[in-house]
C-alpha cells in the first residue's frame, strides 16, 4: 500500500519536512517513490506541493496521512484551490 506522508530533513529544534510517496512498510526516512514538496513548520508560509502529483497519487490509491491532508487542506484554502 502506498502512503503520501512527511519526511523529516533539517538540524535538531529546526525541522523540514518533505512531503513523499512511500510503501506504507518503509521506515519514515527511508527509501520513497517520489517528492512532491516540502514543508517548513517554522515558517508557516513556506508550504510547496505538485497539486497535479498528489491528486495522480491519491486517484491511483495512495492514502495520505492526517498531517499531510491538514497540510494540503491549509495550503488549498490559503490559494482558493
Amino acid at each position: 500500500m502506498l502512503t503520501i506522508r512527511f519526511t523529516r530533513r533539517g538540524a535538531r529544534n529546526r525541522p523540514f519536512y518533505n512531503i513523499v510517496v512511500a510503501d506504507s512498510r518503509s521506515k519514515r526516512d527511508g527509501r520513497f517513490i517520489e517528492k512532491i514538496g516540502f514543508y517548513d513548520p517554522l515558517n508557516k508560509d513556506i508550504i510547496m506541493v505538485a497539486n497535479e502529483r498528489f491528486d495522480f497519487w491519491i486517484s491511483n490509491g495512495a492514502l495520505a496521512s492526517c498531517a499531510v491532508l491538514k497540510v494540503i487542506k491549509k495550503l488549498r484554502v490559503k490559494h482558493g484551490v
